[in-house]
């Protein structure tokens, strides 16, 4: 078998091809338990067997919510679309009303949960949800059926002919799962992925990674319900890569020194804490070692690929890696030989500074809509600029439109939204996939992303923020007059707001409160920051926590069309806003 065109051929083609011992393994009471390749294929057709008896039909639809990424994922996921049906993977911190719209609109038979939390939440809207049949859950927990029945189930091989001609029906074009992404407003949307979508991806993606040595190790702990770890999951396999699942972000660091893996992926807001921490013990250096440490990060600062920067450059920087970025590399377990950083803008200094220290930060850029990758960066043949989102992978063509907007054709590009003809229509025109993001291709090929055409942005941690949402939400309170929500690309939103000072003088009178008779006066006023805070915290409880603001700044001039803060319809003029207060920007990231 050399094809693959399907998502379930992927554990297939590595059991004739590479056969792990350990293809995924997975940490369990501080252990690390492996799943060889030819077990992984034999539970995989169990679930399809034990689903089948449980009687999900082609086209039927399971859910499987996790909060960690482990064995029993992947193997689910093979064995529900070995059968020709679709998963849908829920993202497990979204609220319980999101939860009850996904499982409604997807019309879900069965769902897969990982632990307690996941399945109390799923518990308080079952009854809401007249599709699902049944929960299973991969831990053991009272009261809810172990995925363990499912496997028992699917014990008795006398099906397995029935689950062959699944498979056998199954083609490249069909739906493979559908992705519920967080939309703008109201309810996300689900985007339909056919095999042929993710499969060309990861197999397009694969030529982007250095050859890796024999029994090469990746980590994950990246969310596998998006579909850029995901995909990455597949391509992983298909390299013959074994996979070890991270316990959690807290225990990233530990993880990364007993798997010493190869190669694992990265949000901006990961590398950033990497990146902090390594400062941090930098600084609690003293003398001539703290002198060395600062030299190096400095110099790793104003690093270019390809020699760039000049012999003498190359020279101090060979000095750097001996003494000090060795030992970074030694934090990371010591055999990093690719970080694929993507899901937000990665800052250039981290992407220099990495590198430099021989951690190959390779940034890309996609959308759940493309499978993910539309370009990522290559160290080799010259295929890396910092600052830029790479060249294109094979078979995807970028035409930039006349306003900026990127538009992207290639095989990525999925079938469109579940049940939403219209929105659908909206983002495929004319054989392309809009993407609402603004860039340029340079000479060179290599991608760059320049703006936002949608107003929504991502924190570092690679999580969306709707602004308008949020500050349409703040505007309710009578103590703010105008507000524009930021933090694209970094840790957490906040917000610039100009007070209603009408209303924010007569609650100081009421109050008896001297707060000055200047907007200057008043905005620097602790009790007017107090009270403000106040309505900002109380509104903040209706959005979820990476969405809230997390600091603000007064503003003392009043936002008009005449002072350019707004378009003639009202509109907030976010990147002139922005440059006004550039000052207070400063001062709420530093």
């Amino acid at each position: 078998m050399n094809t693959i065109t399907r998502l379930f051929d992927f554990p297939h083609y590595q059991l004739e091809k590479h056969n792990l011992e350990k293809a995924l393994i997975t940490k369990y009471d501080g252990k690390w338990i492996a799943t060889s390749t030819k077990e992984y294929v034999e539970k995989a057709n169990q679930i399809s067997r034990g689903l089948l008896r449980l009687g999900v039909k082609p086209n039927d639809k399971v859910a499987i919510i996790s909060t960690n990424n482990r064995t029993e994922w992947n193997i689910t996921d093979i064995g529900i679309l070995q059968i020709a049906a679709q998963d849908v993977p829920i993202y497990p911190t979204i609220s319980e009303e999101d939860y009850e719209y996904v499982l409604n609109h997807s019309e879900s038979t069965y769902c897969f949960v990982s632990d307690k939390e996941v399945l109390e939440k799923v518990r308080n809207i079952e009854k809401n949800v007249p599709t699902l049949k049944g929960v299973y859950c991969f831990n053991d927990i009272e009261g809810c059926d172990s995925w363990n029945k499912v496997l028992e189930l699917g014990k008795d091989d006398s099906n397995q002919n029935e689950v062959e001609q699944l498979m056998a029906s199954v083609k490249e074009d069909d739906l493979a799962t559908l992705i519920y992404t967080s939309g703008t407003t109201g309810r996300p949307k689900g985007v339909m992925l056919s095999h042929k979508n993710i499969v060309s991806n990861a197999l397009n993606s694969s030529g982007r990674f250095p050859e890796m040595p024999g029994e090469a190790k990746a980590l994950s702990f990246l969310p596998v319900c998006h579909i850029y770890e995901r995909m990455l999951l597949y391509l992983y396999q298909y390299r013959g890569f074994g996979i070890y699942f991270a316990e959690s972000l807290e225990t990233i660091s530990d993880n990364l020194k007993e798997v010493k893996p190869e190669v694992m992926t990265a949000v901006p807001r990961l590398l950033e804490k990497v990146y902090d921490k390594i400062i941090a013990k930098g600084a609690d250096l003293t003398g001539i070692k703290k002198k060395l440490f600062f030299w190096s990060v400095d110099l790793g600062l104003k690093y270019e690929p390809y020699g760039a920067n000049g012999w003498w450059y190359e020279k101090k920087l060979g000095i750097a890696k001996k003494l000090i970025f060795s030992k970074w590399q030694e934090a990371l377990g010591g055999n990093l030989r690719v970080i694929a950083s993507g899901s937000a803008a990665l800052q250039p200094r981290l992407a220099r500074v990495f590198n430099a220290a021989g951690i190959n930060v390779m940034e890309g850029y996609g959308l759940t809509e493309t499978s993910p990758v539309i370009s990522v960066n290559d160290v080799r043949n010259f295929g890396f600029k910092i600052g830029t989102v790479g060249k294109l992978i094979p078979e995807t063509e970028v035409k930039i439109a006349e306003d900026g907007e990127i538009l992207v054709k290639g095989p990525q590009v999925m079938m469109g939204y579940y049940k939403d003809e219209q929105k659908s229509s909206e983002v495929l025109k004319d054989g392309y996939f809009h993407t609402g993001d603004i860039g340029e291709i340079d000479s060179e090929g290599f991608l760059r992303i320049t703006d936002r055409k949608k107003e929504m942005f991502k924190t570092s941690g690679g999580k969306y923020v709707a602004p308008q949402l949020i500050e349409n939400t703040m505007k309710q309170s009578r103590f703010i007059e105008q507000i524009m929500v930021i933090g694209d690309g970094e840790k957490m939103p906040a917000a610039f707001i100009q007070p209603n000072y009408e209303f924010t003088r007569d609650w100081a009178k009421r109050k008896g409160l001297d707060i000055g008779s200047s907007n200057e006066e008043m905005i620097s006023n602790q009790k007017v920051i107090d009270r403000i805070q106040e309505e900002v915290t109380e509104h903040n409880e209706k959005f979820g926590k990476w969405e809230r603001i997390k600091r603000f700044e007064l503003t003392a001039d009043e936002w008009s069309i005449e002072a350019e803060h707004l378009t003639p319809t009202m509109k907030l003029k976010r990147k002139v806003i922005k440059a006004k207060y550039q000052d207070l920007y400063s001062k709420i990231y530093g």
